[in-house]
């Protein structure tokens, strides 16, 4: 196989694995080109199906329709009616890969803040230390220790049992019990 420069033309049709040289002059932008170029086309995200695969509409062809599409980027609930990027296999209108989301058209994208901080977490073989910014949430069942930003320590479940071997002191500003 020979390599060609940029300004030559070619055609779709092969000639023992190369393709035949049409003429050396650069194209001008009112020519067409000679050979069919894969397009990307725009459809919208409609939602998804009970098995989470996404629906797209508003395909060239099919207005109207809601078809199954298949993914290659992540996708969330949060952008439907977003402009997706799509390519076809095998091009089949009907089987639509979706390879991008158009982020100057998609409300969910676009006004994303600052990633989240990451909650640090320090283990040194004698103390962890957990930090975060607002608040702490110690989860599991139906109880729950919540440590706030403000100071307040709430815990919570259906039974809660205090015991100590040594003293067991309740102190604050007021002291409520039930």
């Amino acid at each position: 196989m020979r390599i060609v420069d940029a300004s030559e033309v070619l055609t779709a049709e092969e000639e023992t694995g190369t393709f035949a040289v049409l003429s050396r002059k650069p194209l001008s932008a009112s020519e067409p080109l000679p050979i069919a170029l894969p397009t990307a086309i725009t459809a919208r995200l409609y939602g998804f199906d009970a098995e989470n695969r996404p629906l797209i509409t508003d395909l060239p062809g099919l207005v109207g329709d809601v078809v199954v599409a298949r993914s290659a980027v992540p996708l969330q609930a949060d952008q439907r009616g977003c402009t997706l990027v799509l390519l076809f296999e095998q091009g089949d209108v009907r089987r639509p890969i979706i390879v991008g989301v158009l982020h100057d058209d998609c409300p969910a994208v676009t006004r994303l803040e600052a990633p989240p901080r990451i909650v640090s977490v320090h283990v040194d073989n004698e103390r962890v230390l957990i930090t975060a910014d607002r608040e702490i949430v110690l989860r599991c069942g139906e109880s729950s220790i919540t440590l706030t930003k403000a100071g307040k320590v709430l815990i919570q479940g259906a039974y809660v049992s205090s015991r100590s071997s040594g003293v067991n002191r309740i102190k604050g500003g007021s002291v409520q019990i039930n």
